[in-house]
């Protein structure tokens, strides 16, 4: 199992805060987030090997009430983890697969007449889910992607006047193929911009290629995946959210969150910086991940371990850096290196 990176104490003033006494009065907060994690990772982990840092991703984004764009190339777990990640939880799942002739209706619903009551009736699309899987979602022209803004940031759908709430939890698990261009569409910004995380994924380790083979060697249909069993349900995760809300943030943190956004829209190598929407996905998703490290409180590294996969589909670079082969992460790591941490 991944070890996060080791956070530093809080500081003395700190020590008194009411947020932090509830937390240090009541351990089972903290049990109760960090025996989720280890129960899901558990499930999911009886056929994916490695891809520690997604599944935990994953989960902090599950905990903080947003979406995943999962990016990487084909064959390496990105369908089959959101599949186990959905079996592992006690919430409906839908699959959509983004095809270049799929319309709008055919994600959100559509509005048929009924000849027995002489009656229009709405009836639902597969986006009416809990967990929610779009294969290749730039595959789909841009109309059928813009289907998806106001249900990824109202969690609600608008059809012929009436509008149509999703039951909790949410979540939007998307993938696409950053190599491959060839029948695709690029996201809008304003859709990329609705995603908290973008998770780019990469090949995995020799030894842990070697431990897919031992693993799969007899099982060529993958049966071991019916092994996966349901442990947390929609209560559960409601219950993880209310408590992520109360892990404390100090002043100086929420300063340090909003100087590093601040500081993409200056950056010499940057067209694009990144909205207040990123701060706030870096303000939640640190709380989120402190809770799961079994912490009242927020530190500057899990600021930091989350700063990466939420500005990096928010930042743009420069046409000059892009041509020169810059990477979004050299920026990324620019900025926390030039920003004074609070101590």
């Amino acid at each position: 199992m991944q070890e996060f990176p080791e956070q530093e104490q809080p500081a003395k003033e700190e020590e008194h805060s009411p947020s932090m006494q509830s937390w240090e009065q009541d351990d089972s907060q903290s049990l109760k987030i960090q025996e989720a994690v280890q129960k899901v990772k558990q499930e999911v982990q009886k056929v994916i090997i490695g891809q520690d840092e997604m599944i935990d991703l994953i989960l902090i984004a599950l905990f903080s009430g947003g979406h995943v764009l999962l990016e990487g190339v084909p064959g390496i777990a990105k369908t089959l983890t959101a599949k186990l990640l959905a079996q592992s939880m006690k919430v409906d799942f839908n699959r959509i697969q983004f095809t270049p002739d799929l319309m709008p209706s055919d994600v959100t619903g559509t509005t048929i007449f009924n000849m027995k009551s002489s009656d229009f009736v709405f009836t639902q699309g597969p986006i009416f889910s809990n967990l929610v899987l779009i294969d290749e979602i730039n595959r789909a022209p841009a109309k059928t992607q813009a289907s998806l803004f106001e249900v990824m940031e109202e969690k609600q759908i608008s059809v012929d006047g009436k509008t149509y709430k999703m039951n909790f939890p949410f979540m939007v698990l998307a993938t696409q193929n950053p190599i491959e261009q060839e029948g695709t569409y690029k996201l809008p910004e304003a859709q990329l911009d609705r995603f908290l995380f973008r998770i780019l994924l990469e090949y995995p380790s020799l030894k842990e290629e070697q431990q897919i083979l031992y693993r799969f060697k007899d099982d060529f249909t993958k049966r071991q995946a019916a092994d996966v069993k349901a442990v947390l349900s929609a209560q559960d995760i409601q219950e993880c959210q209310e408590i992520i809300e109360q892990v404390h943030i100090k002043t100086e943190l929420l300063d340090y969150i909003a100087e590093l956004v601040h500081r993409s829209r200056s950056h010499a190598d940057l067209f694009l910086g990144a909205s207040p929407r990123a701060s706030l996905a870096i303000m939640q998703t640190a709380k989120a991940l402190a809770a799961m490290n079994g912490r009242g409180f927020v530190t500057p590294d899990d600021i930091q371990y989350v700063a990466y996969p939420v500005l990096n589909h928010r930042i743009i670079l420069t046409p000059e850096r892009e041509m020169e082969g810059m990477q979004i992460s050299d920026v990324v790591a620019d900025i926390i290196a030039k920003v004074e941490v609070p101590r």
